[in-house]
This record gives C-alpha cells, sequence and structure tokens, in this order.
C-alpha cells in the first residue's frame, strides 16, 4: 500500500484511529496495516490522496504528533518521549503540573505555596492542557479551575506595567500575608460590539461580536489601601490575557533560530514595499530599527546575558522554552522557590508589597508562627531577630530562600513540557476541508498564519544555566538542556510566523501588539477543556472561528493587516466560509 493511501484508509477506512484510539503510532501502524491487507482480499482499495495533503496529518512531524482526540487530546507526550526512555520522567512532571501545590512546609511534593500566588496549580489556568476558558460575567475568581486569565494592569501613558503590582498580578495569600489584590472587588462585564460592517454578511448572515472589561477600583488594591501613591494608582487600565495552549511548545523551541529571523527578514521587505503595515519582532518595529538588540532574549540574573531570538507569549517576551512561560510559571504562578529561584515574586518594584506588609499589625501578628514552619533561626537569623518588621521585609525580599521543589521535580516538568505532542490533524483529505485550506491561503489568512516550519538540529538552549546541584539526585551535575526531548528535522503545521501584529480591537491587548497565535490543536479546545466555547484570541472574547475572524477587522482606530483577508472572507459564499472554518477546526 501506498502511504498516500496509507493516510486514506486513516481517515476513511478506520474512523476509530482519530476518534479515540491513543498510543503509539506504531501500534496504529500496524493495526492499519492489517486492515490494508483486508482491504487487498476484499475490499477496493482507498482513494489515492496527495501524499502533501498526507503529511499535514503530522502536525508536529513524525517526532511530535499523537493521534489521540478525546478530551486527553492535548496531554499526550510525543514519541520521542519513550524512544528516549524518558516516560516515567514525563509522568512525573505531569504531576507537577496538574496536582495543587499547599501551603505546608513540612516536606514532600508540592509544597510551599505562597506567600503570594496567582493559582495552587496550573492545571486551574490550562483546563484540559489548553487555552483558559472564558469566564461570565460578574466577580473575577481565580479559585474556578480554567480561569485562565491574567489580568494585565498598565499606565495608558506609556503601556508600561504598573509597578505596585507583579506582571501577572496575585490574587491570593497565605495567612497571615494578605493579598495583592482583593477578587471579591473585581469585576468582569462583557459588552456586545457591533463593526463597520453591522455584524453582517453580503449575503445577509449575522454574527455576534463581544468583548470583556475589567474594573479595578482603587479599593480593590492592598498597598493603595496601606497608603501607597505615585502617578499611576489613579491613572491604570486593565485588560484581560488568557493563557495559551501548553502543547507543542517543545516543537517550536526546535525551530532555529535564523529561519525566524528570515522569517523577520521577509515581513520587513513586504514593510517596505507597502504590503504589510504592522509588524514587530521586537528588533523591528514601525519601520524603526531597534539599535538595543530588543528581538533578542537575555537572561542576566541566572544565566549569562547571551542573546536568543524571542518566540514566546503574547509580546514575545521570553526565549528558549527553558526560560519561557512554563518553566517561569511553575515559579512564579505558585511562588513556589527552587534551587535557581531563591526569591518570592512580589511585584515589579520588588519592595512595595514588601514594605507595606511588613508595617501591617495583623501581618506581624502571624508572621513568627508563619516563619518557624518554613525555616529554622540558625539557618536565617535575619527572619529572627527582635524587630519583626525587620524580618518581614527581609523575608519577602530574600534572595537566599530554602529551596522548596527539588532539581528533580523541577527537570521533570521540564521534560514533560517540552514533550507535550500536538494532536494530528483530522479529516485533512476531506474535499470540503481542501477546498477551506485552499480558501485560507487565497484570502491571505496563511500570510500571518505561516503553515509550517522545518525544525533543525534542535540543539536545546537554557537561558537559566541550570545544572542540578543536589549531589543524591541521579541528574546530579547534568544540565537541563541535556536531558530534554529533542525534535530535529521535522515538519510541523503550527500555523504562525512567530512575529507579533496589531488588529485595533476594542479594548485591545496591551501595546496592540500580539504575537500570531499557532493554529494547530485549537479545533479540539471545547473536546479537551469542556468549554462551551472555543474560546479564540487572546482573551477569549471570539466564541467560535467565524468571531475570531471578523475580530481581525473590526477597525477601532486602524485597519489592520488582516483587513483583506477578512474582507476575502466576507465576500465568501455562506458554503465556503464554512469550509474555510471547517479547515481551521481540522487542523
Amino acid at each position: 500500500m501506498k502511504k498516500s493511501q496509507f493516510f486514506a484508509s486513516v481517515s476513511s477506512a478506520s474512523s476509530l484511529t482519530f476518534k479515540g484510539i491513543g498510543g503509539s503510532f506504531v501500534l496504529l501502524s500496524v493495526a492499519l496495516l492489517a486492515s490494508c491487507k483486508d482491504d487487498d482480499n476484499s475490499d477496493p482499495q482507498p482513494k489515492e490522496v496527495d501524499p502533501t495533503v498526507a503529511a499535514q496529518y503530522y502536525t508536529g512531524g513524525e517526532l511530535g504528533t499523537s493521534f489521540l482526540v478525546s478530551s486527553s487530546a492535548y496531554e499526550q507526550p510525543t514519541p520521542v518521549v519513550d524512544q528516549m526512555g524518558l516516560s516515567r520522567v514525563f509522568l512525573r512532571g505531569e504531576k507537577m503540573f496538574e496536582k495543587p501545590f499547599t501551603a505546608n512546609h513540612l516536606g514532600g511534593e508540592r509544597e510551599g505555596l505562597g506567600p503570594l500566588y496567582l493559582r495552587t496549580s496550573c492545571l486551574h489556568c490550562h483546563p484540559g492542557y489548553g487555552h483558559g476558558q472564558s469566564q461570565p460575567d460578574g466577580m473575577f475568581n481565580t479559585n474556578e479551575v480554567g480561569n485562565g486569565y491574567l489580568l494585565v494592569v498598565y499606565n495608558p501613558d506609556n503601556d508600561a506595567y504598573v509597578t505596585w503590582l507583579a506582571g501577572m498580578p496575585q490574587g491570593h495569600a497565605v495567612a497571615p500575608f494578605k493579598s495583592p489584590l482583593d477578587e471579591s472587588k473585581i469585576a468582569l462585564t462583557w459588552h456586545d460590539y457591533t463593526d463597520h460592517w453591522n455584524n453582517t454578511f453580503p449575503d445577509g448572515e449575522t454574527y455576534s461580536l463581544r468583548y470583556p472589561e475589567v474594573e479595578l477600583p482603587r479599593e480593590a488594591v492592598y498597598v493603595i489601601n496601606q497608603g501607597y501613591e505615585d502617578a499611576t494608582t489613579n491613572h491604570y487600565e486593565v485588560r484581560l490575557e488568557s493563557t495559551i495552549g501548553i502543547y507543542g511548545t517543545g516543537l517550536l523551541d526546535a525551530i532555529p533560530d535564523d529561519s525566524i529571523t528570515a522569517q523577520w527578514a521577509k515581513e520587513e521587505n513586504a514593510f517596505k514595499r507597502g504590503f504589510i503595515k504592522d509588524f514587530r519582532t521586537g528588533w523591528f518595529a514601525d519601520g524603526q530599527w531597534q539599535a538595543d538588540g530588543g528581538a533578542y532574549y537575555t537572561n542576566k540574573v541566572q544565566g549569562d546575558g547571551s542573546p536568543h531570538v524571542r518566540r514566546y507569549t503574547y509580546a514575545m517576551s521570553r526565549g528558549p522554552l527553558m526560560d519561557a512561560a512554563g518553566t517561569n510559571a511553575i515559579w512564579n504562578i505558585t511562588n513556589v522557590t527552587r534551587s535557581d529561584r531563591r526569591y518570592h515574586y512580589l511585584d515589579l518594584n520588588g519592595k512595595i508589597y514588601a514594605t507595606y506588609a511588613s508595617k501591617d499589625p495583623e501581618v506581624q501578628a502571624g508572621f513568627p508562627d508563619y516563619i518557624r514552619q518554613v525555616t529554622t533561626a540558625e539557618e536565617h537569623p535575619e527572619f529572627f531577630t527582635a524587630n519583626v518588621e525587620e524580618n518581614i521585609f527581609n523575608y519577602l525580599t530574600s534572595k537566599n530562600l530554602p529551596a522548596e521543589m527539588s532539581d528533580d521535580d523541577y527537570i521533570a516538568f521540564a521534560v514533560w513540557h517540552r514533550g507535550l505532542a500536538v494532536p494530528a490533524a483530522r479529516n485533512i483529505e476531506d474535499d470540503d476541508i481542501q477546498k477551506g485550506r485552499r480558501l485560507f491561503t487565497q484570502i491571505g489568512c496563511a500570510q500571518c498564519h505561516r503553515p509550517s516550519w522545518t525544525t533543525g538540529d534542535d540543539e536545546v538552549y537554557d537561558p537559566n544555566l541550570f545544572t542540578v546541584q543536589d549531589a543524591k539526585s541521579p541528574y546530579f551535575g547534568k544540565t537541563l538542556a541535556s536531558l530534554m526531548p529533542r525534535y530535529p528535522k521535522q515538519t510541523i503545521w503550527p500555523y504562525t510566523d512567530m512575529v507579533q501584529h496589531k488588529l485595533y480591537m476594542k479594548n485591545d491587548i496591551r501595546t496592540g501588539w500580539c504575537r500570531t497565535t499557532p493554529l494547530w490543536g485549537r479545533g479540539l479546545h471545547q473536546t479537551c477543556s469542556g468549554s462551551p466555547y472555543a474560546d479564540r484570541l487572546h482573551d477569549c472574547r471570539a466564541r467560535n472561528v467565524v468571531e475570531a475572524i471578523m475580530w481581525h477587522a473590526a477597525n477601532e482606530g486602524g485597519t489592520s493587516d488582516a483587513t483583506h483577508a477578512v474582507e476575502g472572507f466576507r465576500n465568501l459564499s455562506k458554503e465556503e466560509r464554512a469550509k474555510l472554518v471547517a479547515f481551521v477546526n481540522a487542523i
């Protein structure tokens, strides 16, 4: 049987392969080859499929794709995890992601939550390992599993984060400390929006649009209540950003830097020729080169400051995966320290919360009992002096706290993070979906949602330069990077150009700039998360693909580079629009 015929049998002759059967692709191959033999004896040969189309089932390449499309589709390890003998380590890392951390200091896994924190577990923000869910009108409650929203509080004059909160503001605290934000006073409201096409296609079909608004009153902010004031305490704005899917991020890490910078050069050329007007890499923005090398991420705290291409987060604020959202979040979301980060995540200033908490009489009253659970006077005499205010301040600002997460647990978490597969595409050879694929390219969606990339040799970089220091660890003396799953020479299909663009939406993302979100696997969001909506775009404002597309040209203060593609979508027939949507949901 030809490879192209094999893929046809996967999608048509055996629907089980993409609708509920997981596990190794080798096992799938055996089962399907057996079915092919049966076909040879009785049934007609399956139809021929274009090999190029068939290869698109492997969204993460042969080394990074899983073939499960049930509610656990985002949770599967890549084939490489098993090939490298990392399955047990992967499962240990998965536990670090799923299970809540606790405030106890009695030893054991997942101890050390707080003193301030955003969530008790990663799974709170990533239901089913994917994108966060949109939340209803009402109180901003982050205790709900599925609420992946992070508050973005910033100065609208310069788009800079306020310094009196963390970049990802905490809404919880371990007693006797008090939360930086009182979530019961924060309100989320959804508003209907009507675009300049009156939410109507030329053929009369209508659609709905909505956007979120967050009210964060001054009285909800702890340090303001305690007396802190600066130029922004009466002048700030709030936006929402939802967590993104974490599957396949290791494959994006395997894209060579020079491939990404080549994409930058391509878009710079298009900019100069007038074909696009809004793109940013950090290196080149609004027609101006940045001489400070802003496109490159460096870590001068744990690392040596070596430059790395930015590729993660909406703001492209992070470089390689080993110092990107996941490895950073396992520390700052929970405030659980580790051997390379023996300090707390408090606020961007670093001392504002510590100053006011140390002066709070109720915090002072409870601190002696709290600190005795954390450490001893022999280890940290600076936390046990006769001056409780100084003790609290020293503790909150210390750079030498006990490590609460073991090196082995951190290694396992990193292996799990880089080892998550991408779900295979579904029914990609279907005639209607192929028509949708062609329309996706024809109207210009692929200009920013670049379909495929090729990974390089996949030399893993770790800006933290983390090396296991625990002599009792089986990894003693080994670096984090040396233990990771690798994905060399793979064609992958993430549908992103790894560049930032502007969409000019109502209540847009801070700065207006947003990295092109990978589309792979997003069609399974509702299946995996249990959300009633598709929850597309950075703040989950789009409840389905049509809404997401139409927000690309809502024209709130400007015309985006996606406007021509949206106009093309509008001018398709209803049937053609449905095929394009089916394609987006299939990849």
